[in-house]
């Protein structure tokens, strides 16, 4: 018999996980296949793991998963998909912004439309702070342009995906994971469906705008290198523009009328400070990807597994 495997991130959710719960389980139910929630305790500091361990005790379809700290969103879903064992595996979020319905669709996309994988893309972002959603937007615009691999505006990382899909995902053995990024580049048939933005269902949201930020230098760093290429183009352009600024001050030298300034230090004052600052700039951007580059080469674990209830896969 087929299996669907549900991989759910969870930190500090104590107050979503029942609801989720109680949501998913007539949807697995209705699709008529057998099926397994794991949970992937992100190193909570609530009741997390107590909640999700009483669960499991209550339904043998429930495995969890719990780290020894916090390792970020991308760790919980790279050890969700490394211990689902179902033919087909999906990614969901625990505060039901990603409706459990969907997976119908989803499952009816693969099995019989012949998708490898069904996910799901906002076209709304109602509900959501202004600033936030514009640099959201600008961020897709820009990583699209800047990188190769395509990057839906709005794809949020639920998804029902086959095993084959996944195995190839769970192939990309990189430290500093970018999964909407590593979803593409391994390609695969893709089906999205659309739908309008969600609220939460209970509890607040992890990602403040110095987190998304961050994920986003992440997202450009992982997937494109555009930023140093831009490096090299600008240091050929400073060169050229001192190159007309020097032919310029030797014209100016050989004109009896024309006039020095005694007073120019403002000037070059300013045009020191701003070359420094760009200077400071460009070795920003070399360091980041020097500092991505040291991270993958230390071999670290992705996330260290402190208790589990999962038999694991050979």
């Amino acid at each position: 018999m087929k299996l669907i495997s549900i991989a759910v991130p969870c930190y500090n959710e104590e107050e979503a996980i029942p609801a989720y719960y109680a949501a998913v389980i007539p949807v697995l139910k209705q699709i008529g296949i057998d099926y397994e929630i794991i949970f992937v305790d992100d190193g909570s500091k609530d009741k997390t793991s107590i909640i999700i361990k009483q669960i499991a005790l209550e339904d043998p379809h429930v495995k969890y998963i719990i780290f020894s700290r916090n390792f970020g969103k991308e760790s919980a879903m790279y050890a969700g998909l490394s211990n689902a064992k179902g033919d087909y595996v999906a990614l969901m979020d625990v505060d039901l912004q990603d409706p459990p319905e969907k997976l119908l669709d989803m499952y009816h996309g693969i099995v019989f439309e012949g998708y490898d994988c069904v996910g799901i893309r906002r076209i709304t972002r109602k509900g959501e702070p202004k600033i936030r959603s514009f640099f959201a937007r600008q961020f897709y615009k820009i990583i699209n342009k800047m990188s190769e691999t395509e990057i839906v505006d709005g794809a949020r990382d639920y998804r029902l995906m086959t095993r084959q899909m996944v195995e190839a995902i769970l192939s990309v053995e990189e430290y500093n994971r970018f999964s909407k990024g590593i979803f593409s580049w391994v390609g695969f048939k893709t089906k999205w469906l659309e739908y309008q933005n969600v609220q939460r269902v209970a509890g607040e949201t992890k990602w403040n705008f110095k987190k998304l930020l961050r994920y986003s230098i992440d997202g450009i760093i992982a997937f494109s290198s555009s930023p140093l290429k831009m490096i090299t183009k600008l240091g050929i352009s400073f060169v050229i523009l001192s190159f007309l600024m020097s032919i310029t001050a030797i014209i100016l030298a050989v004109i009896p009328q024309h006039i020095v300034f005694a007073n120019g230090w403002p000037y070059l004052s300013i045009i020191l400070v701003f070359l420094f600052g760009l200077l400071f700039i460009c070795l920003g951007i070399i360091s980041q990807y020097l500092a991505k580059t040291y991270a993958e080469v230390k071999h670290r674990p992705i996330y260290i597994e402190k208790e589990s209830n999962i038999n694991k896969r050979k």
